[in-house]
């Protein structure tokens, strides 16, 4: 399991959701209804808990916490920026 933020998707959350240095954005699972795949992921600032995977860059710390892990089933998390939007790919 690893979690990645490239430099695109970290120029998009610094100049369109404010996040600063010293910040802990965690990444966590949620329920987004039907279709083929009924979880999608979530994203928050918070304070740091029970992280069990993390990437820092530019002074910001994005993680998973324990509990939201089971989502990635032993993949890869990469979070990039296509088109000005952020997305998640799970490899």
């Amino acid at each position: 399991m690893k979690l990645t933020v490239t430099d695109a998707a970290l120029s998009r959350f610094i100049a369109d959701w404010d996040f600063k240095n010293g910040d802990f954005i965690r990444i966590f699972v949620r329920y987004s209804g039907g279709g083929s795949d009924a979880f999608a992921f979530g994203i928050m600032k918070a304070d740091h808990q029970r992280m069990s995977i993390h990437y820092e860059i530019g002074g910001i710390t994005f993680y998973m916490a324990e509990n939201d892990t089971w989502y990635l089933d032993g993949k890869e998390l990469i979070i990039d920026s296509v088109n000005d939007e952020i997305t998640f790919i799970r490899k």
